[in-house]
């Protein structure tokens, strides 16, 4: 999801809110509101529309919901819900601060209708992981939202990792939170090595869940560096 995008779907989101909330909303408003032109908000309601939103134009007024119309419950997988937070943390890395409210404000709403199972997770997640705008496009893997998945469930996981020397050897590890500087990094406790250790997603050639679960750790992910920078 690039900028644009993630830009529109703020917007969006927050248009349908408001068509829920007032009873008449015009373009005009709504192009100021969002700071655009009112020819976007005019394909953002077209979009809308599209989705199947009943949108009702009053010429010469504005726009309403049908009436009795309500919006369903939004329903998403874990592994959708955890795409979300990683978007979120992209986000918070731009420069617009409006940007970053109306952004904040449509995923604080997406993450209201999450059952409570999932909020939890979602919180856990957002707590665990900390972004910085990866510089090398070079680098990449697939096993992001496995991770994810495993850090919010406390699932050991057993991976074939490469070392800088190319060595690879197989861990069972806990993960415990996912870091980007350069490129993703995972942190976790390694079952061989008693302690915790920062993989390179990139060198993680192999990855299995398993079904034994770990105790969770009850440190924070600042009490870790405040320990460690202290040593």
């Amino acid at each position: 999801m690039n900028l644009n995008d993630t830009t529109r779907l703020s917007r969006l989101t927050a248009i349908l809110t408001l068509l829920q909330t007032k009873r008449l909303v015009t373009a005009t408003a709504l192009a100021s509101k969002f700071s655009v032109s009112v020819r976007t908000i005019y394909r953002d309601i077209r979009a809308l529309e599209q989705a199947g939103v009943p949108i009702i134009t009053e010429e010469g007024k504005g726009y309403l919901l049908m009436e009795g119309y309500t919006i369903p419950p939004l329903m998403f997988t874990e592994a959708q819900a955890n795409a979300l937070i990683i978007a979120e943390q992209l986000v918070l890395k731009n420069k617009d601060t409006s940007f970053i409210r109306d952004y904040s404000a449509a995923i604080e709403k997406i993450k209201a209708v999450l059952r409570y199972s999932q909020k939890d997770k979602a919180n856990l997640l957002s707590e665990r992981t900390q972004f910085e705008q990866i510089k090398s496009l070079e680098r990449n893997s697939s096993n992001l939202s496995d991770l994810q998945f495993a850090l919010t469930n406390f699932l050991q996981t057993k991976i074939d990792y490469i070392n800088a020397e190319g060595k690879t050897t197989t861990r069972i590890i806990e993960p415990f939170a996912l870091l980007s500087t350069e490129n993703w990094l995972l942190l976790a406790k390694c079952r061989l090595r008693k302690e915790f250790r920062y993989f390179r997603l990139d060198r993680i050639k192999k990855l299995q869940l398993l079904t034994e679960k770990f105790e969770p750790h009850q440190m924070t992910l600042q009490d870790f560096f405040d320990k460690n920078h202290d040593q």
